[in-house]
């Protein structure tokens, strides 16, 4: 199975169009019931010296992301990882091209067939985005049960319930899959029963290459905190975006929404959370006496610090300078 899919254009934009068509009615809907001139208002007056010290987390919530995804690196065999340089330049770039597709997907599969390009067993580059994705889910549940604790009027949410099961759910499966040999049979039936030959090989060497994972329980447990703490940051830089804007809420109450809506923002529905973003920060801030526009500007500005965080993968983009130059690669 290719890593590498050119599917037609004309079917991407047809699939693309309904997140498109989401993000853009709930961004607009959002915006007119929350009184766009008082929005407008809110970021002119805006005091951007709490914002500075917001992009500055930035820097130091991306050096955590990248590090994480060197330390599942680990299952490779060392003659064959790739250069520091190389797997920097790739995890900046994926984060750039991730901006613009939905969730994390796009970025995911730029990172992984990257990775193989540089030599790396495509199962194993699979494997590591996988785990680094899973993982990063983890640290959000984790983040939202603490949220749940200090505001529990979340808890009447059957929206918000529903998202921590689903994704609690995925967390506990992975872990199953790596540490249970029973679970892991009972995949590798599943994997047996898909169709077409090579889909049954390039499942099955991925599921070897995840549980290469139980060999590795500190590296993991290492990730694990470094994602916590990188959930941590963003709450952080919420509470000082929201500083500049005036809002006087805590930073409890940041401590309380931002791990819930960063479970919104994963839903594939829209490009990088735009729209609902804009949604949850409303729903949640509002009836904590925020007012409705200042929680819009905050939610705007919030993905807007998202993306300054990627401009170091727009600056490696703009090079187009190849971290590899081998051929087309498959699983």
């Amino acid at each position: 199975m290719s890593l590498s899919p050119r599917p037609n254009r004309t079917s991407r934009i047809i699939r693309l169009l309904p997140r498109l068509i989401i993000a853009a009615g709930l961004t607009a809907y959002i915006f007119v019931r929350s009184r766009p001139r008082e929005i407008l208002a809110a970021g002119a007056g805006a005091d951007w010296r709490p914002m500075g010290v917001a992009v500055m987390l930035v820097l130091a919530d991306r050096t955590l992301m990248a590090y994480r995804w060197l330390v599942l690196l680990c299952t490779v065999e060392p003659e064959v990882r790739p250069p520091l340089a190389a797997i920097m330049r790739i995890f900046f770039v994926s984060t750039f091209v991730g901006t613009f597709l939905p969730a994390s997907v796009g970025a995911d599969a730029v990172r992984a067939y990257g990775t193989a390009r540089l030599g790396v067993p495509a199962e194993d580059a699979v494997a590591s985005v996988l785990m680094d994705r899973l993982l990063g889910v983890a640290s959000v549940v984790v983040m939202a049960l603490l949220g749940l604790t200090l505001a529990r009027n979340l808890t009447d949410s059957r929206a918000v319930l529903l998202a921590l099961a689903v994704a609690g759910a995925v967390c506990l499966a992975t872990i199953l899959l790596i540490f249970s040999s029973t679970t892991a049979a009972l995949v590798s039936q599943l994997v047996n029963r898909l169709p077409f030959h090579q889909l049954r090989q390039a499942a099955g060497r991925v599921l070897g290459s995840v549980r290469k994972y139980v060999a590795h329980p500190v590296p993991l447990f290492n990730v694990l905190v470094c994602s916590i703490a990188v959930q941590a940051l963003r709450v952080v830089q919420a509470y000082y975006l929201g500083r500049g804007l005036g809002i006087e809420a805590g930073l409890e109450s940041y401590f309380a929404f931002i791990p819930v809506i960063l479970l919104v923002m994963l839903l594939p529905v829209t490009f990088n959370g735009i729209g609902t973003s804009q949604a949850a920060f409303v729903w949640l801030f509002v009836p904590a006496g925020v007012p409705a526009p200042a929680a819009f500007a905050l939610s705007v500005l919030f993905v807007a610090l998202g993306i300054v965080g990627n401009l170091p993968g727009a600056i490696l983009f703009a090079t187009g300078a190849r971290a590899a130059d081998k051929p087309h690669v498959t699983l």
